[in-house]
């Protein structure tokens, strides 16, 4: 996972002009949003059928029932970990896939991310009081950091934790790295987390991260540039 120094490339989302946002943020390069609002829609609702006939030439592919059944097992698991994500206040997660290449050679393995960004509602405090209650609070909380963003004071922070047996994920140690980003309002505390299995490469998920909170905004940044829709 190599540093790019070039300048930086940005593509506008459609939520960018979402009369109802209330934070916007950059995603980096080599990450890829999963739709929350598809995957979880209700089973009879236009956006599951539509999600049924996208995955239909993928499942027509496997090469026998058994691949398929798995395959569709795999599905499951993914919904219920992203129905575990939005119940905890998620509103964005994103899959990242980056070419390992720390060792100089461009046929390195890829490795796997996850960016999320949730909501927590708090008690009205000062935002540099939330962002120092966000990690006093929590237990297992290393490498803390105290920092003065443009959005306002934040708090960054380590975590490494093994899934539980029944969890059925893999039982391998998880690094996630967290910003803890104060509402100005007072009220609301948004979470940036990235995890990933590969422990090893700490330092340059930490700079990622640090990447996306530095150009997280509470305000429009658009809103002189381009109008929003009536």
């Amino acid at each position: 996972m190599s540093s790019d120094t070039s300048t930086p490339f940005f593509t506008l989302h459609e939520s960018a002009q979402d009369p109802d946002a209330d934070i916007w943020f950059v995603e980096p390069a080599g990450f890829n949003a999963i739709p929350l609002d598809v995957f979880l829609a209700p089973q009879d609702s236009p956006a599951t059928e539509k999600l049924r006939a996208a995955l239909a030439p993928l499942l027509d592919a496997a090469p026998d029932d058994a691949a398929r059944q798995q395959l569709i097992a795999q599905l499951s698991a993914g919904r219920q970990i992203l129905e575990a994500l939005r119940e905890a206040g998620t509103v964005h997660c994103s899959v990242g896939l980056h070419r390992d290449d720390v060792g100089g050679g461009t046929g390195g393995p890829l490795l796997l991310s996850l960016l999320t960004l949730s909501w927590r509602d708090i008690a009205l405090a000062p935002p540099a009081i939330t962002a120092a209650r966000a990690v006093a609070s929590s237990e297992g909380h290393t490498h803390v950091e105290y920092v003065e963003l443009p959005c306002g004071p934040a708090s960054v922070s380590e975590t490494v934790r093994t899934p539980s047996p029944g969890s059925g994920l893999p039982q391998q140690p998880l690094l996630q790295i967290h910003a803890h980003l104060p509402h100005p309002a007072g009220r609301r505390l948004a979470i940036l987390t990235l995890a990933t299995a590969e422990v090893d490469h700490r330092e340059h998920y930490r700079a990622i991260l640090g990447q996306v909170a530095e150009l997280v905004s509470f305000d429009d940044p658009l809103a002189d540039v381009i109008p929003r829709p009536a």
